[in-house]
């Protein structure tokens, strides 16, 4: 192993900057999707659109997240990280401020394709500066205090939008985007560039083509990115239908669904609490096993009460446990997928991210089709739940691997 010498120490107070600032910038996605999720409705009537085109500017920006991150990943790689990271920044507020002033449902969802692209390069980059900064124990509890970022992001954002909305509309939403962008442009400019010249790769798109071969022929690795995406539909599909499931078929304010969307997103950080105390016990694939019967259990379990007719009371405690779950699937997936692939992890990460998010954008608009209801969104977690069980029982039967 070649041994590069780093750019840049970090200690005491300029330290904590740092990472407070990659933190903040791992939370683009949650941000971009979460905060404005309880004026989803009234985005649609205010546009006087469908419920499947109001869903589809949170499905473009999904799709912008996927397709940013093999874009940023790639170029911070070969002109180093801090450049294409503030350009990503800057982009990112800008296209809030026209997600704000858009004229109509499809300028809007189209301006939400471009927010996407451009805060994919914090989500991207972000991780690449803890590589570049960090090794072995150190680097792994950088990137849990990343994780755990991500995991009290989508419980800050709903709640932080449920109260904006006593307010202002869906317009100020964007606007206070477009703020937090400027902020994380201003802090931006404080990071180091953390990526010598010495250590940026010159293969081009050939190899960064060739990397891409060699995971997609691996089945194993195939397989688990398969799981992983699967999982992240099921989640996907419960964030984009719940805001109207709740307010409009239950009748639940914009406040109280904020509450019960940050209830779930600290389900999720149950979760992979205990999957942390866990997996040394029990292994990668044990747990992911369990997180996918969980997951499954509680979509049943969901369903079961929708079908009864049983309200909220009904619905909420199974649909807890499907979407908790979440913290036990993926940490395991991305491991067991990632670990033979150590001399192309940022590639694999890449493909795991966008597998996720281009499934998560296009399946629920395609349930929306049916109406956006408490049976069409639990029938359809239960869907894929099932197939994601399914998908890992095949992996396993490939090829073993200890993890």
């Amino acid at each position: 192993m070649t041994v590069v010498e780093r750019p840049v120490a970090l200690s005491g107070f300029r330290k904590v900057r740092v990472l407070a600032t990659l933190g903040a910038l791992s939370a683009f996605g949650p941000l971009s999707m979460d905060l404005y999720l309880p004026v989803l409705p009234e985005l649609g009537k205010a546009l006087r659109t469908t419920d499947a085109l109001a869903q589809m500017t949170m499905s473009m920006c999904m799709v912008g997240l996927a397709l940013g991150q093999l874009l940023a990943g790639p170029i911070s790689d070969r002109i180093g990280r801090r450049r294409p990271l503030l350009l990503g920044v800057a982009t990112y507020a800008v296209a809030s401020v026209l997600c704000a002033v858009a004229p109509g449902i499809w300028s809007l969802i189209g301006f939400r394709l471009i927010q996407g692209l451009a805060g994919a390069a914090g989500l991207v980059i972000a991780r690449a500066m803890v590589r570049d900064l960090f090794d072995g124990d150190e680097a792994a509890k950088v990137f849990s205090l990343l994780m755990l970022v991500g995991g009290l992001a989508p419980v800050v954002a709903p709640l932080a939008g449920g109260q904006l909305a006593r307010f202002t509309d869906w317009r100020g939403m964007f606007v206070a985007l477009a703020v937090i962008g400027v902020l994380l442009l201003l802090v931006g400019l404080t990071l180091p560039e953390t990526l010598g010249e010495q250590a940026r790769h010159t293969g081009g798109l050939r190899e960064t083509g060739r990397q891409f071969t060699v995971l997609v022929r691996d089945r194993v690795f195939a397989g688990y990115a398969l799981v992983s995406a699967l999982a992240g539909c099921s989640l996907f599909l419960y964030i984009t239908l719940s805001p109207f499931v709740l307010q409009e078929n239950y009748g639940v304010s914009a406040q109280l669904f904020s509450a019960i969307f940050a209830a779930n997103s600290v389900g999720i950080v149950i979760g992979g609490n205990v999957n942390g105390l866990l997996v040394g016990r029990y292994g990668a694939r044990g747990m992911l096993g369990a997180g996918l019967v969980a997951g499954l259990v509680g979509s049943l379990a969901a369903l079961a009460g929708v079908l009864a007719g049983w309200g909220l009371y009904g619905l909420l405690p199974g649909l807890f446990l499907a979407v908790s779950s979440i913290g036990m699937v993926m940490p395991n997936t991305n491991a067991l997928a990632m670990t033979p692939h150590g001399e192309r992890a940022g590639t694999a990460s890449a493909m795991l991210g966008v597998l996720q998010f281009l499934l998560g954008a296009a399946v629920p608009p395609l349930v929306s089709l049916a109406g956006a209801s408490a049976l069409s969104m639990t029938l359809a977690i239960c869907v894929t739940s099932v197939a994601t069980l399914a998908v890992l029982v095949a992996t396993l039967r490939v090829r073993p691997r200890a993890v």
